[in-house]
C-alpha cells in the first residue's frame, strides 16, 4: 500500500491536469495493493471548501463519500501509535496535518505520494514523486 497526499487525492478525484503522469502511473501501479488516504485527508477537504480554496461539483460530504469508494482506497484512522509518532518527526515542519499523514505513511510501512516540497524535503519518510 502507499498513501496519498491530500493534494494527490483531490487532483486525481477531480482529474486534474495538475496530476503528473509519474503520479497516475504509481497510482495506477498501487490501485490493487491499496491507496490509503489519512482520515485527517478527509478533514482537510472540508476545511479547503470552507474556506473556499477548493470549490467542488458537489456538496463537501458527497465528495468524500464518493472519493472514499474509489477503487483501491482505504481510508486509514487515527490510532494511537499515528499519534505519538507525529510527535517524534524530528525536523519537520509545523503542519499538524502533514505531521499526521507522514505518521500515518510510517506506521504503515509504506510511501507516500506528494508533491509538497516540506515533506519531499523530509528524509524520516520515504516518497514518491
Amino acid at each position: 500500500m502507499i498513501v496519498l497526499d491530500t493534494h494527490i487525492w483531490i487532483w486525481w478525484v477531480n482529474e486534474s491536469p495538475r496530476l503528473t503522469e509519474r503520479q497516475k502511473q504509481i497510482i495506477n501501479e498501487n490501485q490493487a495493493n491499496g491507496l490509503g488516504i489519512s482520515i485527517i485527508s478527509c478533514w482537510e477537504v472540508a476545511k479547503l471548501v470552507e474556506k473556499k480554496r477548493l470549490l467542488l461539483s458537489m456538496p463537501v460530504e458527497d465528495w468524500l463519500e464518493k472519493a472514499s469508494a474509489y477503487p483501491g482506497i482505504k481510508v486509514l484512522n487515527l490510532n494511537i501509535p499515528i499519534l505519538v509518532e507525529s510527535t517524534k518527526l524530528i525536523g519537520f515542519h509545523n503542519d499538524p496535518a502533514d505531521q499526521i499523514i507522514v505518521a500515518t505513511t510510517k506506521v504503515n510501512n509504506s510511501k507516500l505520494l506528494t508533491a509538497d516540497g516540506k515533506i519531499l524535503k523530509y528524509s524520516g519518510v520515504e516518497t514518491l514523486i
